[in-house]
């Protein structure tokens, strides 16, 4: 009785041990691949998986929990992320006080917003003007290289999407503070420039309807 339970404790042992090994293997394997990390040529992490394919077939990988921080660290919000399908876009910007038809630089029908932001790379922290494209069909918040949208450049899935607000510490070092926000994602901050403040307003309300990662918070 003795010899089986050392034998169980030793077993016992040994698995503990494989797992706290593949654990900080696997640590440091998210690590190398946050290193390797660049603007439109880092890969993109399998939760955020931007094929083509994925998008259309609406194959979205699972989720996987992250650290989340505090709540009292979360940016205030007038909304809660959206999921309904019925919801009317547009008339969302509309009833928050937004006239998008005087605003030239975002195009916001009942399920999508589309427009031109300045984006901040990661690799050489350079402002580059891509053409971005929320989706609630596909769930999606996307970039590209212009208005053709042949081919997203990179982006996140709503899932992914945890909070979104102004950069009013001016952390991008942006030449306009004032239109510059932030979508922080489970795996990196996308700095974004917007034409107006009104343009970076009406995104920022947009994108938050679809910041599903955001709901973790209250779970």
């Amino acid at each position: 009785m003795e010899k089986n339970r050392r034998t169980l404790l030793c077993c016992s042992g040994l698995v503990s041990s494989s797992i706290e090994e593949l654990q900080v293997r696997n640590s440091r394997t998210e690590s190398t691949e946050d290193d390797k990390r660049s603007d439109d040529s880092r890969p993109l992490s399998h939760a955020s998986d931007f094929s083509r394919e994925n998008i259309l077939s609406g194959n979205a990988p699972r989720r996987s929990r992250r650290g989340i921080a505090n709540e009292w660290q979360r940016p205030l919000t007038r909304y809660l992320p959206v999921d309904r399908d019925d919801f009317d876009l547009r008339r969302h910007v509309e009833s928050a006080g937004h006239q998008i038809e005087l605003c030239p630089y975002v195009m916001v029908n009942s399920t999508s917003c589309r427009g031109y932001l300045h984006k901040l790379g990661a690799k050489f922290h350079t402002w580059s003007k891509r053409w971005f494209v929320f989706d609630r069909e596909t769930k999606t918040f996307v970039y590209y290289w212009d208005k053709s949208e042949k081919k997203p450049r990179g982006g996140a899935y709503f899932q992914v999407i945890e909070e979104v607000y102004l950069d009013h510490g001016n952390t991008s070092k942006s030449p306009n503070p004032q239109t510059t926000f932030i979508v922080k994602t489970r795996q990196r901050r996308y700095y974004l420039m917007a034409p107006s403040g009104e343009a970076a307003r009406i995104w920022i309300d947009v994108i938050f309807t679809g910041a599903q990662g955001y709901t973790e918070y209250l779970e």
